[in-house]
């Protein structure tokens, strides 16, 4: 079963907004057994979208379209679907009730022919109802293609895709099972995982491909298989998982369909009756960032600290200028100190620190561009290492936040 996904409007096009929707599409679609071969993004333009309906269905069973579908001059897309499927507009009524009640209860502003005209769909088409916005949904069909168009709102295309696209097209596709598992790895580089796990690999029955996916400081490995029989998928990726362990245990964290490593850290942080709190430089407030998105941080995050200067530092932290002169600012005795005091001052069990030189220029420390000294105080120790990650100032702090979480996690574990 083939899909293709068309995302409409110049907006994707001239970078002024990303393109998540492909993502959550191409995401759920594979979900329910629907391969994604393409994903094209095009502009609101009448014979680009006719062009681009004709070739994706001479390729795709499904062709998922969104954006287009505003009150806008510019949101063209209706007409065209007219046009390309020979129809003609008509009101939906249902559709109409519901824009009006929408601009009743919530948008509190008189509602205008335009809004109203929104309730034109093409006379083939079966509604898909938007309860979030004015803009509905369409399901067409032409010459055994099915054509699902959508308004690109992430979160209205969101919930019209979980409440109406997937369980029609549940009913209508008869599909194969295709199961993803994607396991999280710190600590080792691409190239050296491979060597690790190149006899396990070469095990892999040919039903199940695996990808490696590098991110900073990290690399997944995606096990994905396709068959008729969910049950020998599943056992069968299983056992290729426990064998795995057996290979790299040590440097598995976890999987990414489960949660992720700042997630699990929470989590044992509860488990122990534990606390963390945070000093850092470098990484300019970034590990507080991910740790409080989470819900319920605050049952173990006492809190942080950005202490960015040299004198910050001394100020704030308590750094001896003493250790500061002798060592430099970016120095394990630093980092030490720096999580010591965040500990102490937010009288918690962990803390990590970071201090560090991310670039471009270097800075008040005599440490080298890409240079970052990271700090794990623990109930009953203090601990630092160094680490000499890049010469790019994005990825130099970005690994700093991955190496850090990866210490503490190793620390909980022990």
């Amino acid at each position: 079963m083939i899909a293709e996904i068309i995302t409409i409007g110049d907006e994707i096009l001239i970078g002024q907004i990303v393109d998540t929707n492909s993502a959550f599409l191409g995401k759920e679609l594979n979900k329910i057994g629907v391969d994604v071969h393409q994903i094209t993004s095009i502009r609101d333009d009448k014979q680009h979208i006719l062009d681009a309906m004709q070739e994706a269905s001479n390729r795709a069973d499904i062709v998922i379209m969104t954006g287009g579908l505003g009150p806008t001059k510019d949101d063209i897309t209706k007409h065209t679907i007219c046009e390309y499927f020979e129809d003609s507009l008509i009101r939906n009524d249902e559709v109409l009730l519901h824009i009006e009640k929408l601009f009743a209860d919530y948008i509190k502003v008189p509602i205008t022919e335009t809004n109203r005209m929104q309730a034109l769909v093409p006379k083939s088409a079966i509604v898909l109802t938007n309860n979030f916005g004015t803009a509905p949904g369409m399901w067409l069909e032409k010459n055994d293609t099915v054509f699902i168009s959508m308004p690109g709102v992430p979160f209205e295309m969101k919930k019209l895709v979980e409440d109406q696209v997937l369980p029609r097209l549940r009913k209508k596709f008869d599909r194969p099972f295709i199961l993803h598992k994607t396991v999280l790895t710190y600590g080792l580089g691409e190239s050296i995982l491979a060597n690790r796990i190149e006899d396990w690999e070469n095990s892999l029955p040919a039903f199940i491909k695996l990808a490696y996916l590098p991110n900073l400081g990290s690399v997944r490995l995606r096990l994905s298989a396709r068959g008729t029989d969910k049950y020998v998928l599943e056992n069968t990726i299983e056992k290729k998982l426990a064998e795995l362990h057996k290979v790299i245990g040590d440097h598995i964290v976890g999987y990414e369909d489960d949660e992720t490593l700042e997630v699990k850290i929470g989590k044992l942080l509860v488990e122990k009756n534990q606390t963390l709190a945070l000093a850092e430089s470098c990484t300019g407030g970034k590990i507080s960032e991910l740790i409080t998105l989470n819900q319920g941080a605050s049952a173990y995050f006492n809190g942080g600290l950005v202490a960015y200067s040299t004198q910050s530092k001394i100020d704030v932290l308590g750094v001896e200028p003493d250790v500061i002169q002798k060592h430099s600012v970016t120095s394990n005795e630093v980092a030490e100190a720096m999580a010591l005091s965040a500990k102490q001052k937010f009288a918690s069990g962990y803390a990590i620190s970071t201090t560090g030189n991310a670039g471009p220029e270097k800075g008040e420390g005599d440490a080298e561009i890409g240079t970052v000294f990271i700090s794990i105080a623990t109930p009953h120790k203090v601990f630092s290492e160094k680490f000499v990650f890049s010469k790019n100032r994005q990825r130099t702090i970005a690994r700093a936040v991955h190496k850090s979480f990866e210490l503490l996690f190793k620390e909980l574990n022990s």
